[in-house]
């Protein structure tokens, strides 16, 4: 009797354990920008499990600009700090590797505009406007609504620019 139940186990337990290591989602481009735009960090913390499940190209320039919103999210200065040098680190990287990618030039110029003055993190906004407004029309449709939206409220891009 005991081997049946050793044997039921061995067969059972992998299967529940594949079952729960799968993303609870796949990636979806436009809601990792609403999440980027208005989530809170219950949202940013479970896209940051999504994007990091994923197999997307753009993972490493997605989880650097989710680490940097959560920055933002948090209360203690030395999360804040923690957050946006991870985020930066990743963010940069992906830049680096990929300088005229318009998305990831977006993504940084968001972060810009809305960081505090003090982490020094501005002087790139002019450069990625003009990637931004130069690429926009190639640019994939959800990535391009996103562009749109923040323009609404942006003070460095305008509806106007697309």
């Amino acid at each position: 009797m005991p081997y049946h139940i050793t044997l039921l186990l061995f067969l059972l337990l992998p299967a529940g354990f594949l079952r729960h290591s799968q993303p609870s989602q796949a990636f979806d481009r436009a809601n990792f920008y609403s999440i980027m735009s208005t989530g809170k960090t219950k949202d940013v913390n479970e896209e940051l499990i999504t994007v990091r499940a994923s197999e997307i190209k753009e993972k490493q320039a997605y989880e650097g600009a989710l680490l940097m919103r959560k920055a933002g999210l948090m209360k203690i200065p030395a999360e804040k700090l923690h957050f946006f040098k991870l985020g930066y680190i990743k963010l940069e990287g992906a830049i680096s590797t990929s300088p005229e990618n318009a998305e990831y030039r977006f993504l940084r110029l968001t972060i810009q505009e809305h960081a505090p003055h003090i982490v020094k993190y501005y002087h790139q906004i002019d450069a990625d406007k003009t990637i931004v407004i130069k690429e926009f029309k190639n640019l994939q449709p959800d990535v391009r609504e996103a562009v749109r939206e923040y323009s609404k409220t942006s003070k460095v891009l305008t509806p106007q620019d697309f």
